[in-house]
C-alpha cells in the first residue's frame, strides 16, 4: 500500500466536512463562513467522534494562503473611484463607528484585566462588521435596493480599506512594541510613501503590460500572470515591513482598475473560495469547547458590547453624517456583527504571537452569535425607531430634521482652496516618485556603474542618469497647475494674489533644488554653495526644456487613460452612459439605450428609410452591435435585431421612440405547423422532363418551387456528387431535393417524375 503525505489525508478529510457543512447550511439558508467554521470544529481534535487533521502546521499555512486570496479578491472589487463616490457621510460615519467601537473594545479587554496588546486587537477586531454576513442579509431580507442599503455597502467600502490600514498599523505595534507617537507617525508616512508609490506606478505600467500582451492571453495564461502579480507584490509588501494580506490587496485594487478586472476576478473565483474555505475551516479548528465554556462571560459581555455600541455608535455616526433618524437607526442595527475581518485580524495576533490563546476562539464564538442575531437586529430597527420617535421631544425632533437637511447641502469650494489642494496633491505624488526613483539609482544603478567605470566617471554617470530619471517628474512637481484656470483667474482678480501665487512656485522650486542637493551630496564631496548652484541651474534648465515638458506631459497623459480605460471600456461597450449624458440634464434631455427586438419592424432598414429624426425628433448618437461601436451613425447605417440604440431626447420624445422601437411584425403562431416539416426526397430526369439539359439556375427549383438540391447522382457514374449549379442535368440523373412537402408535390409534378421518399 502505497504511503500517503498527512497533507492529503488533512486536506481530503476538510474538504469532505466543508462539502456537507456547506450544503447543509445553504438548505438552512445560513452564511457558508458559518458552515465552515462548524466543519473546522468537526474535523479538529477538540471533536472526538470523527477523524481529525493531523498536520495542524501545513493547514496554517494553507490558511495564510487564504487570506492572501481573499484580500486579492476583495481589492479586486475595490476601486480607488468608487472610494471617491461613496461621499461624505459614508466618511464621516465610517471613522466614527471605527474609532468608538476599537475604544469599546479596548475598554472591554482592559475591563476583564487582559494584557494591552489583546485589548488592542480586540478593539480591532469589534471594528469592522461583515460584508459578506450583511450582504446575505439584505438579500435575504430584499432590501438591498432600499436607500439606507446604499449607505451601509458604502460604509462597508470604507471599513475594508480602513481594516486594511489598521492590519497594518497592529502589525507595527506587534513588531516593534512600541506605542510611542513617533514610531506610528514614521509608520503611517511609510503606508502613505508605497500606497502612493504602488498605486501610481501600478497604473502606469500594469495596464501597458495587459495591452502588450493581450494577443497572448487567454483564460489560463490570464490567471497565471494575475496571480504571479498577485504573490510578487505579496512578497515585495513582506520584505518592506507590511502583511502579506495588504501587498495582496494593493494588487487586486490595481487590476480592479484595467479592463481585465471583471475576466479577473472570475478566473481567480474558485481559487479564491477554495483557499478561502480552508481558512475558515481553520478559524473553526481554533474553537476548544472548553475554553468556550472557561469565557462564557467574556463572550456575552463582547456580544453585548457589539449589539449596542454598534447600534448606539452606528447610529450617532450616520446621524452626525447628516442623514435622517429613521435611516441612521436601519444603519446602526444593520452593522451589529463581526466576521471575516475579525478572523483576519485574530489571525495575525496568532502568527505574530502577540495575542492570547484564549482571545481566537472567543472571538469565533461572538461572531457565531452575533450572525445569527443579524437578521433579526435590522428587523428590529423598525419597532425600534417608531418607540424612539414616539418618545422624543417635539424639540428634538425639529433639531435632527434641520441638522440631516442642513447638512447634505454641499459647501462651496473657493479658487484658493481648489488650488492649494491640487497643489498639494501634486507635490505629494511626485515627491514619492522622486523619493522612489533616487532610492532606486542610488542603491542599484550607482553601484552597478560604478562597478563598471570605475569611482570617479561612474559616480558622474551616476549623477547624470538619476537627474536624467528625475527630471520629468521635477518639472511636473514645479510647473503642474501654474497654467490652471484657477490660477490665472487669481493672478488676474487681485495684485494682492500675486505673492503668494509666486511663492507657491518659489516652494515647489526649492523641494525640486533639495531633491538634486541630496543626489549631489550623496555621490560627491562640495561645498554646500557648489551644490546648491549646480542644482538650480539643472532646476532652471529643467523648467525651460521643451523635450522634457512632452515627456512630462506624455507620462501623466498614459497615467490618465490607463486610470480612466475601464470606464471607456464600459462605455465602449454601452454598459456605461458617456459621461455627456450627464450635462444634457440641465436642458431637459436624455440619453437613452434601446434594444431592437429580434423581430423588430425596424430590423435590416437603414436610419435613412426609417428617418427617426424627423418622425421622432431624436438623434441617434450611436449604435452598438456586440463588441463594435458606431458613433454618430449615417444615414445608410442599417439597424440589426439585437443592436442597442443610445438616443438623444427629451422625456416625451423618448417615450413615444421606445414605443416604435418594441413593435415588432405580426408572427402570429401558424397553428399549422406540422406543413412546415421539411422532407428529403427524390427524382429521376428523363428525356421527357423539362430539367433534362438545363441547368439548376435555369430549372428554377430554388426560386419558383422553393426547393433546395442537395446533391446529383449521376446515373453513369452511380456516385452521389455536390450539385454544381452551372452543369446541365442529363437524363437518368437522380435529383435529390430538400423541401416542404406541399413544394415538393409541385416540383414533382412540374417534372412529370416517378417520386421516392427517403
Amino acid at each position: 500500500m502505497s504511503h500517503l503525505a498527512p497533507l492529503i489525508s488533512d486536506l481530503a478529510l476538510i474538504l469532505i466536512c466543508a462539502g456537507i457543512m456547506t450544503l447543509l447550511f445553504k438548505k438552512l439558508k445560513q452564511p457558508l463562513v458559518l458552515g465552515y467554521i462548524v466543519a473546522g470544529f468537526i474535523s479538529s481534535p477538540h471533536f472526538t467522534f470523527t477523524p481529525s487533521v493531523t498536520d495542524a502546521a501545513n493547514i496554517q499555512t494553507w490558511s495564510e494562503i487564504g487570506v492572501i486570496f481573499l484580500l486579492f479578491a476583495l481589492g479586486l472589487e475595490f476601486s480607488f473611484k468608487k472610494l471617491m463616490k461613496v461621499g461624505g457621510s459614508a466618511v464621516i460615519s465610517a471613522c466614527a463607528i471605527i474609532f468608538c467601537m476599537i475604544m469599546i473594545g479596548i475598554v472591554v479587554g482592559w475591563s476583564f484585566g487582559w494584557k494591552q496588546m489583546d485589548c488592542i486587537y480586540l478593539g480591532g477586531m469589534l471594528a469592522m462588521s461583515s460584508t459578506t454576513i450583511i450582504y446575505k442579509a439584505f438579500d435575504d431580507l430584499g432590501l438591498r435596493q432600499q436607500r439606507f442599503a446604499g449607505i451601509v455597502l458604502s460604509i462597508l467600502i470604507l471599513e475594508d480599506i480602513l481594516a486594511i490600514v489598521l492590519m497594518v498599523m497592529l502589525s507595527t505595534m506587534a513588531v516593534s512594541k512600541n506605542f510611542e507617537g513617533g514610531e506610528m507617525g514614521y509608520s503611517i508616512l511609510k503606508l502613505l510613501f508605497f500606497l502612493i508609490l504602488w498605486f501610481v506606478v501600478g497604473i502606469y505600467l500594469i495596464p501597458l503590460f495587459l495591452k502588450r500582451v493581450r494577443k497572448l492571453m487567454n483564460s489560463e495564461t490570464l490567471l497565471i500572470v494575475s496571480l504571479a502579480l498577485c504573490f510578487g507584490m505579496v512578497v515585495f509588501a513582506a520584505n518592506v515591513g507590511f502583511s502579506p494580506a495588504f501587498g495582496a490587496f494593493i494588487m487586486g485594487s490595481i487590476l480592479a482598475e484595467t479592463i481585465e478586472s471583471e475576466n479577473i476576478d472570475k478566473l481567480v473565483a474558485p481559487v479564491k473560495d477554495l483557499f478561502g474555505a480552508i481558512f475558515f475551516v481553520s478559524v473553526g479548528m481554533m474553537v476548544d469547547p472548553n475554553m468556550i465554556v472557561e469565557y462564557i462571560v467574556p463572550i456575552l459581555v463582547i456580544v453585548a458590547a457589539i449589539l449596542v455600541g454598534q447600534t448606539v455608535f452606528g447610529t450617532a455616526g450616520v446621524l452626525l453624517s447628516g442623514q435622517p433618524l429613521k435611516i441612521a437607526m436601519q444603519c446602526g442595527f444593520s452593522l451589529t456583527q463581526i466576521g471575516e475581518f475579525a478572523f483576519i485580524i485574530a489571525s495575525l495576533g496568532v502568527s505574530l504571537n502577540v495575542t492570547s490563546h484564549f482571545l481566537y476562539p472567543i472571538v469565533v464564538a461572538v461572531s457565531v452569535i452575533t450572525t445569527f442575531l443579524t437578521p433579526y437586529m435590522i428587523r428590529l430597527s423598525g419597532p425600534a425607531y417608531r418607540v424612539v420617535n414616539r418618545y422624543m421631544p417635539v424639540r428634538w425632533k425639529h433639531l435632527l430634521e434641520h441638522y440631516a437637511t442642513g447638512a447634505q447641502t454641499v459647501s462651496h469650494e473657493n479658487k484658493w482652496h481648489k488650488l492649494v489642494s491640487a497643489i498639494i496633491r501634486v507635490v505629494a505624488i511626485y515627491s514619492v516618485l522622486c523619493i522612489a526613483v533616487t532610492m532606486l539609482s542610488l542603491n542599484f544603478f550607482v553601484p552597478m556603474l560604478v562597478s563598471v567605470l570605475g569611482d570617479g566617471w561612474g559616480r558622474i554617470a551616476g549623477a547624470v542618469l538619476t537627474i536624467g530619471l528625475l527630471a520629468p517628474f521635477l518639472r511636473a512637481l514645479i510647473m503642474k497647475k501654474n497654467h490652471s484656470s484657477e490660477f490665472r483667474s487669481l493672478w488676474v482678480d487681485n495684485r494682492f494674489n500675486r505673492a503668494p501665487l509666486l511663492s507657491l512656485i518659489v516652494l515647489r522650486i526649492l523641494i525640486a533644488v533639495s531633491f538634486l542637493v541630496y543626489v549631489i551630496k550623496q555621490l560627491f564631496e562640495a561645498s554646500v554653495a557648489l551644490m546648491v548652484g549646480i542644482a538650480i541651474i539643472a532646476v532652471l534648465i529643467i523648467i525651460l526644456s521643451r523635450f522634457l515638458k512632452k515627456q512630462s506631459i506624455a507620462l501623466e497623459r498614459v497615467f490618465v487613460q490607463n486610470l480612466r480605460s475601464k470606464e471607456m471600456h464600459k462605455e465602449y461597450l454601452g454598459e456605461k452612459q458617456p459621461e455627456y449624458a450627464g450635462s444634457l440634464l440641465d436642458r431637459d434631455l436624455h440619453l437613452s439605450d434601446f434594444t431592437i427586438p429580434a423581430d423588430s419592424l425596424w430590423a435590416g432598414r437603414t436610419l435613412q428609410e426609417l428617418d427617426l429624426g424627423k418622425k421622432y425628433d431624436v438623434h441617434v448618437a450611436s449604435i452598438i452591435r456586440g463588441t463594435h461601436r458606431i458613433n454618430i451613425p449615417g444615414g445608410g447605417n442599417r439597424i440589426y435585431p439585437n443592436d442597442t440604440l443610445q438616443v438623444i431626447g427629451t422625456d416625451e420624445q423618448l417615450s413615444l421612440f421606445g414605443a416604435q422601437a418594441e413593435k415588432v411584425k405580426d408572427n402570429k403562431q401558424d397553428d399549422n405547423f406540422e406543413q412546415h416539416e421539411m422532407y428529403l426526397k427524390q427524382f429521376v430526369i428523363d428525356s421527357s422532363s423539362p430539367f433534362c439539359g438545363h441547368t439548376i439556375r435555369e430549372s428554377g427549383i430554388r426560386n419558383k418551387f422553393h426547393c433546395l438540391v442537395v446533391g446529383v447522382e449521376s446515373a453513369t457514374e452511380g456516385s452521389l456528387r455536390k450539385p454544381d449549379v452551372n452543369v446541365p442535368f442529363r437524363k437518368g440523373d437522380i435529383v435529390w431535393v430538400v423541401g416542404e412537402k406541399t413544394n415538393l408535390a409541385r416540383l414533382f409534378m412540374a417534372s412529370s417524375a416517378e417520386v421516392g421518399e427517403q
